[in-house]
């Protein structure tokens, strides 16, 4: 069962600030070709639904990045705000930004078919391909 809790956070810079009412505790592993040109690597996310709020909107720039998503980032800083589904305004937000990183988990990788060969991580997860990604958000 994924329990949920309030988490807060921010930016490098600290100009953007970061309320999520209903975050996850469950951290996620993104490996999508997206995902590894955006931050380097794959992202580590927190899926915290769609109750979030920003103190410092000014300094957000959004790009759009497909038919489907959206990512958002510090203007000034550069820093890696959420990944936000278009239809139905889920946040996925990076794991790093929240002040309290304590009872998060290392649950699930995504687009593991994607990933390279040049890393692995040693957690016992549930792995999810491409495919299988699509098929989860095009049901609901």
């Amino acid at each position: 069962m994924t329990e949920t809790t309030k988490r807060t956070g921010s930016c490098l810079c600290g100009s953007v600030r970061i309320t999520a009412f209903n975050a996850s505790n469950k951290v996620g592993a993104c490996h999508c070709g997206m995902c590894r040109k955006w931050g380097g690597g794959p992202i580590m996310e927190i899926d915290c639904g769609t109750d979030v709020s920003f103190e410092g909107e000014e300094n957000i720039t959004v790009f759009n990045s497909s038919n489907w998503a959206e990512r958002g980032f510090c203007k000034i800083c550069g820093s890696h705000l959420f990944y936000r589904l278009k239809d139905t305004k889920q946040y996925m937000i990076p794991a790093g930004l929240f002040d309290d990183q304590e009872h998060l988990v290392f649950e699930t990788q995504g687009f593991i078919d994607k990933k390279p060969s040049y890393y692995s991580f040693s957690n016992k997860t549930k792995d999810l391909t491409e495919a299988e990604i699509f098929e989860m958000y095009s049901a609901q």
